[in-house]
C-alpha cells in the first residue's frame, strides 16, 4: 500500500491547469474528517482535485480529510485537503484537492477520468488534427486538394495570357 504524493510544482502551476470533468448522474463520495463521516455530491473533478455539495455543509479552509468514491473501475479513496466554498459558482459546493493517492486508486481514477473526457464531460478542447497528426489519407487528401488548386488557378492564369 504506498501511498503516491499529489503534488504541484511551481513549473506546473504556470501551465494549463487539468481539465475539469463535470460529473454526471448526482454521484456521491463518502468524506470523513477526523472521526466525522458525511456524503457529498460531486460537482466536478479534476486530476488535481474536485468540488462536492457536502451534506454537513462548508468545512473550514485548510481542514484535512479523506475520500472515497466509487467508479466504474472500481473505489478510489484519497486524502485530501478542503478549499474555499462556492466552487464553480455553486454557493453550497466546496472545493477539495488531492494531496495522497495509493497507487491502485490512482490507477483507477485515471481510467475513470479518462473514459469521462472521452464521453465529452470535460470542459477541456480536444485538438483539431492538423495535416501532421492527421492519418496519411487524410493528409494526402488535403495535398490533393491543394494541388488541384494550384493547377487550376495555373491553368487560368494562362488563359487570360492568352488573351
Amino acid at each position: 500500500m504506498v501511498k503516491k504524493l499529489v503534488t504541484k510544482s511551481r513549473k506546473a502551476a504556470r501551465g494549463p491547469r487539468a481539465p475539469r470533468i463535470r460529473v454526471p448522474g448526482r454521484e456521491r463520495a463518502l468524506f470523513a474528517v477526523g472521526e466525522s463521516r458525511f456524503v457529498g455530491v460531486l460537482q466536478r473533478l479534476s486530476l488535481t482535485g474536485g468540488s462536492a455539495v457536502l451534506s454537513k455543509g462548508p468545512i473550514p479552509q485548510g481542514t484535512m480529510g479523506d475520500i472515497t468514491m466509487k467508479t466504474v473501475y472500481g473505489k478510489v479513496c484519497a486524502h485530501i485537503e478542503f478549499l474555499q466554498s462556492g466552487a464553480d459558482g455553486v454557493p453550497l459546493a466546496q472545493a477539495f484537492r488531492f494531496l495522497a493517492m495509493e497507487d491502485a486508486s490512482a490507477k483507477r481514477f485515471g481510467a475513470a477520468a479518462k473514459q469521462m473526457v472521452e464521453e465529452g464531460y470535460s470542459d477541456a478542447v480536444l485538438d483539431k488534427p492538423s495535416t501532421l497528426n492527421a492519418p496519411a489519407s487524410e493528409a494526402l487528401g488535403q495535398l490533393l486538394k491543394s494541388v488541384r488548386r494550384l493547377a487550376a488557378a495555373m491553368v487560368a492564369g494562362r488563359s487570360t495570357a492568352k488573351n
